[in-house]
This record gives structure tokens, sequence and C-alpha cells, in this order.
């Protein structure tokens, strides 16, 4: 009996990243402006190469983008968003791919500061260890599918084409003073849903 040969890997893993900045494809925003309503204006605290920016003014909403190091984004806002004071007035949103080691400060701070909305994408396999979740007013859970690759920016800079990543990924979405359970849905990338209101 012979046995049949191993599947070839499709997928990859890359080094570690510098600050931790990796890529999400753009269709993870913009998805998640299809399905989820903003009201005023958009930030993203860890702009990078600007794929949510871009996808929030596609949108037509206005939006800003925000980094601690130039990525090669035109208007970033040079601004280290967890020591630095935000000048008023207050923002009304922020959604953001954060460094995965800064999740946590990240998405407390986005918190602290909005006043409707915000959305973090989070590796989906860390939610049942992040207990911290659990005192923040989390609305949703939106499964990405299907998984999107978010290899390091300085690649995508480069001009190289990502193939499949490993790490799957969603969309936590929190809503100021939001009282119940987070629902879990999946947000895919070819299909439409009605907006959540």
């Amino acid at each position: 009996m012979s046995l049949a040969a191993p599947t070839p890997r499709r997928s990859h893993i890359w080094a570690r990243a510098d600050s931790d900045w990796y890529q999400e494809p753009p269709w993870c925003a913009e998805r998640l402006f299809d399905v989820e309503i903003f009201i005023g204006e958009v930030i993203d605290p860890a702009c990078g190469g600007g794929n949510i920016i871009k996808a929030a003014r596609a949108r037509h909403l206005l939006a800003e983008g925000w980094d601690i190091v130039d990525r090669g984004f035109p208007e970033t806002v040079m601004r280290d968003f967890l020591s630095d004071a935000i000048p008023p007035p207050r923002p009304q949103n922020f959604v953001f791919n954060p460094p995965f080691a800064l999740a946590q400060p990240f998405t407390e701070r986005a918190i602290e500061l909005a006043k409707h909305k915000v959305a973090t994408i989070f590796p989906t396999r860390r939610l049942n260890a992040a207990k911290w979740l659990r005192r923040l007013p989390l609305a949703r859970v939106w499964l990405l599918t299907p998984r999107p690759s978010m290899p390091p920016g300085e690649m995508i800079q480069r001009g190289e084409r990502p193939g499949g990543g490993k790490v799957d990924f969603a969309w936590l979405v929190f809503e100021r003073d939001y009282p119940g359970s987070p629902s879990l849905r999946w947000l895919n990338r070819d299909q439409n849903k009605e907006p959540i209101t």
C-alpha cells in the first residue's frame, strides 16, 4: 500500500515585520464599510499604506490617517496614538489594523476617545484568550472569509504579490455603551449584505 503524496502548502509564514506592520488587502475594509454604518469621520490611527482610509473615502466618509512612522501614504498625520495628546474635537470613529502586540491598548484607547464606533482587525485565534474584551462594548465579530493574506507592509511596498495567508482574522466592532452580548457574523469578500444600523 502506498501513501498519497502530501498536499502542497498554499499558505505563507513571514518573518516578524518591523513595528508589527502587516498590510490587510483592500477588500477587508471595503466590505466592512459595506455592512457597518459610520456616522461622522473615520480615523485610522495606524494607517500604514492607507487601505482603510481609501475604502472609507470611496464610501463618501471623511477619513484621516495617523501613524507613528511614514509608510508612504500621502496626508498621514505623524502621531503616536498611544502617547500623544489627541486635539479636540473628539473623534467620531476609529477603524484600524493595529500592531497586533499592541491590539489591547490601541482598542482600549480608541474606545475611550471615540464618540460612536471602533472597529479593529484581530487574529481570530486570539479571541478565546482575550479576556480584556469582556469588559468592552463589543457589538459584533465579523469573521473574514476567505482568509485574508496579511504580509509585512514592506513586502507590498516592494511590489511583491502575497499568496494565501495562514492566520484567520475578524473585525471586532465596538459601539459606545453597547449593552448586550456580541453577535457573530461572516463577512465574505464577494457577498453583499444589508448594512447594520
